[in-house]
């Protein structure tokens, strides 16, 4: 039964986030004395110190966003719900968690630098150049997956609704009320209680609205192409980016915090108390292999299920927004470490979607966002809530996670780019931004219908490999510091030998098509990019390793007094 697996997950969960969240704090010295660069600087656009409880829904609105649910559906689909779900436990607690944790702490140590910043001051200028390479051709593959995932959603219509442009709608309606909830809260200083209480209802009101919206909308906004919707998502990340973090970034964040407490809550009711018998195979797998793919379970599950069990994504966003926001450093369990377990349960919830179906149900066969759209609508229907009603709050709620990480991103490869090119006037920032969104862009036009899924691949490898090149990181800063790095270095070793392996055999497979390809005059663009990034990836990652082996050697320890 579906119901025991959910409670098993979420009593273990809760187990790791209050013993091992514990124990974490004890060894990472979490020191409320110490100001953090939040309180500092407070400078009312990049730095505004944000309450806990504020922060939390911001930091879990945006590193949630597609991947806790479509890397668990894709990988329980292609090897069974087993393997995948005792990843999801395994990583999040030992990995995910520490890795987030680990490199919010290191971030607010450091004035609120990135981890790029971390390999500069303990490794080198090279590793800092190469570190942030990395991290901005990482985020190029979030905003073009993500970007492709909320387009697809938006253009989504049945024979009985068109789902998509409604969600588009409500989707719309969501963004000004995030506006509005910011400029209350910062210029009218409003009271967080009352705001929540007024603008809950005003987000759901949004999602009812957008189904029912006056016909003539509908018909023009479903005309609207698949590539249409990404350059406007991409024209909307230009300026979110751009705006202060108080206008938009935060109370987003906050609204799509409580989008999914609401959809966990929706997984929970039904999981638990829908009595749905699991239906899915736990192995599908012959040997070691996909039945579906032939795709090997070691090591592409690990880089499949991605952001349900570690992300390196989690740790530029700890270091870019979440560490420019923390008040008190014993927040950074409350929201690094116990985000990243809420996210497990996301994935568990998703992950449960695919087992409570047979394995030639058509729905199968759809993208996994309304595979896991649809799942939520059939746990909300035993509460009593319409299907069509509670597929559009469900598809909202999942744009909602991506809207939070597509500006999110673009804001970070802003970052990026103007540390590692010295802009920093707002002519650099406007140029950055512009720059981060042109490669995306490009990507985006030359690929296919469904391009997220050429690019989830290399998405999921670089993910993971920026997890554990980030891990390296703050191994060097806790090992140059005199502190103990075990809990560190073997998360970051797992992760290392799982997606290099990873990599290696993504770049095996496009260097053996290649030849054809470019006899025939047939080569994809698409599967072109794919294989130059993934080139481009694994010789970043490997110079690093390089750096970071040549420096530990030959550096000396700091004292640990000040960080």
């Amino acid at each position: 039964m579906i119901t025991i697996v959910v409670l098993v997950m979420t009593v273990l969960l809760a187990a790791g986030y209050l013993f091992y969240g514990r124990y974490l704090s004890r060894q990472l010295g979490l020191d409320n004395s110490r100001p953090t660069p939040a309180c500092e600087i407070n400078d009312g656009v990049d730095f505004v110190p944000a309450r806990s409880s504020l922060l939390i829904g911001q930091h879990f609105s945006a590193i949630a966003a597609a991947g806790p649910i479509v890397g668990p559906i894709l990988a329980g689909i292609l090897f069974g719900w087993a393997p995948a779900l005792l990843w999801i436990l395994v990583g999040a607690i030992f990995i995910g968690g520490v890795h987030d944790m680990s490199s919010l702490l290191a971030s607010v140590r450091h004035k609120g630098s990135s981890v790029g910043e971390l390999a500069r001051q303990y490794m080198s200028p090279t590793a800092h150049i190469l570190f942030l390479s990395f991290i901005w051709l990482t985020l190029v593959y979030v905003i073009v997956a993500f970007t492709d995932i909320t387009g697809q959603t938006f253009k989504y219509v049945t024979a009985e609704t068109p789902f998509g442009p409604g969600v588009a709608v409500s989707s719309g309606l969501y963004l000004v009320l995030g506006v509005a909830l910011g400029i209350l809260l910062y210029k009218f200083k409003m009271n967080l209680t009352l705001a929540t209480i007024i603008f809950l209802p005003l987000v759901l009101l949004a999602v009812y609205i957008g189904p029912h919206a006056p016909q003539s909308v509908m018909d023009f906004l479903a005309k609207i192409s698949v590539k249409q919707w990404d350059i406007l998502l991409l024209a909307y990340c230009f300026v979110a980016s751009l705006i202060p973090m108080w206008l938009l970034l935060q109370p987003r964040g906050y609204l799509g915090g409580w989008f999914l407490y609401a959809t966990i809550f929706a997984g929970l009711l039904g999981g638990v108390f829908g009595g749905y018998a699991i239906q899915y195979p736990a192995w599908n797998t012959e040997g070691l292999h996909s039945i579906k793919s032939g795709a090997p379970l070691i090591p592409i599950l690990f880089i499949t299920v991605a952001c349900g069990a570690c992300s390196g994504f989690h740790a530029i966003v700890s270091s870019g927004t979440t560490s420019k926001q923390l008040k008190k450093e014993s927040d950074a369990r409350v929201v690094g470490y116990g985000a990243m377990l809420l996210e497990a349960l996301v994935a568990v919830l998703a992950l449960a979607t695919v087992m409570m179906l047979k394995p030639e149900d058509p729905m199968l066969k759809q993208a996994p966002n309304l595979i896991y759209a649809g799942g939520l609508a059939q746990y909300m229907g035993k509460i009593g809530i319409d299907y069509n009603t509670a597929l559009a709050f469900a598809l909202l709620a999942f744009s909602t996670f991506v809207y939070d990480t597509l500006d999110v991103s673009t804001r970070l490869g802003r970052y990026v780019l103007q540390e590692l090119l010295g802009w920093k006037t707002t002519a650099g920032a406007v140029f950055a931004t512009f720059l981060t969104l042109a490669l995306p862009f490009i990507i985006l036009m030359v690929t296919k219908e469904k391009g997220y899924l050429a690019a989830w691949p290399i998405f999921g490898t670089s993910n993971q490999l920026l997890a554990s090149l980030t891990l390296m990181a703050v191994s060097v800063w806790l090992k140059r510091t005199g502190r103990n790095v075990l809990y560190t270095v073997i998360p970051m070793a797992f992760m290392m030998v799982m997606t290099l392996w990873s990599l290696s055999l993504q770049i095996l497979t496009f260097l053996r098509t290649l030849p054809g390809w470019m006899q025939s005059g047939s080569i994809k663009p698409d599967i072109l990019l794919s294989g130059i990034v993934g080139i481009t990836l694994l010789v970043l990652s490997v110079w690093l390793i390089i750096e970071a082996v040549r420096m530990i050697s030959k550096a000396k320890p700091v004292k640990a007094a000040q960080i």
